[in-house]
């Protein structure tokens, strides 16, 4: 496959998924954690986590953390090799989402919302379906428990691994310099304000090729559809029409509704005028539909006998 084909390639993955601020103190058990992913803690509250997406820093939060840190904890995730520790190898995701649900537990956060964007959803859905009664919510800013099937509703993890494979092998040998000229052809597709798109090529220097590559790979073959309905709490999924024509807007709809069909309580909103950045393109929309999902999240928490906590 040629390099133009594999950028048509990326430019699909990506446009489909695609107080003050303290560090949290690392000791004992706690400190392996450090290899996966950095904190930071914001506000006080009700706990929220917040884990951004394909070669992006906890940045893109900044504006969420503003806006909620008067009423909320907000726990920023930055992960290995994407500005955070260095590079785990393979398995990444898997080892994420295990780290997140044992940060939880360690941390003694009571029933957490997860909130990811691209990436960061499929890791919240991973997480949430390992240990359901472990988070209070999942809200998934355009990212989906099975990327391929957006566009190909036949797509299966077996018919993707030799392109995945390929990707994998495509961004491993990418220098610096071209993977940050790829990374800003595509997100030039997913974010309408220039500005935003540079802000955004800056996080994305920070990642390492090699990593992204593993982290695309595992997306593209493996399917959380079946183990999300496992599920037991709220899930928000946050579709992005905005980088698609008008008349593929209903199939779009359909496609984003499959993905969270097997989970027991799953709301889909689309944000009509965002591209897959929504808290950048489009914040009225994702504050309203973030905070509406809390205020759901805590107030069914409150009705419900104290006890409990993660399976």
């Amino acid at each position: 496959m040629t390099t133009r084909r594999f950028s048509k390639s990326l430019f699909l993955v990506w446009t489909l998924v695609a107080a003050s601020v303290t560090s949290v103190p690392v000791s004992g058990r706690f400190a392996e954690y450090r290899q996966v992913f950095d904190v930071k803690v914001a506000g006080s509250g009700p706990p929220v986590l917040l884990v951004p997406g394909l070669a992006t820093t906890g940045a893109v939060w900044e504006s969420t953390v503003a806006r909620l840190q008067d009423r909320y904890e907000t726990h920023v995730l930055t992960l290995a090799g994407f500005g955070g520790p260095e590079p785990l190898g393979e398995p990444f995701l898997p080892r994420v989402a295990g780290a997140i649900v044992e940060y939880a537990g360690e941390r003694r956060l009571r029933r957490p919302v997860i909130v990811g964007h691209s990436l960061g959803g499929f890791v919240a859905f991973m997480a949430a379906s390992q240990a359901p009664g472990a988070f209070g919510g999942v809200v998934a800013v355009d990212g989906v428990p099975f990327l391929p099937a957006l566009a190909n509703p036949r797509a299966t993890p077996t018919a993707q691994r030799e392109q995945a494979a390929a990707m994998k092998r495509l961004y491993g040998s990418m220098t610096p310099e071209q993977f940050l000229m790829q990374t800003r052809l595509a997100l030039s597709s997913m974010i309408t304000d220039p500005a935003d798109v540079e802000r955004a090529a800056g996080w994305s220097a920070q990642s390492d090729p090699g990593a992204v590559g593993v982290a695309v790979a595992e997306m593209m073959t493996t399917d959380l559809r079946e183990r999300a309905a496992r599920i037991s709490a709220p899930v928000l999924l946050v579709g992005a029409l905005g980088a698609a024509p008008a008349p593929m807007h209903q199939a779009f709809r359909a496609a984003y509704q499959a993905q969270v069909a097997a989970v027991p309580d799953a709301s889909v909103r689309f944000a009509g005028n965002a591209k897959h950045f929504v808290m950048l393109d489009d914040p009225a929309f994702f504050f309203q539909a973030l905070e509406s999902f809390l205020l759901r999240v805590h107030a069914a928490g409150a009705r419900t006998p104290s006890g409990g906590g993660g399976d």
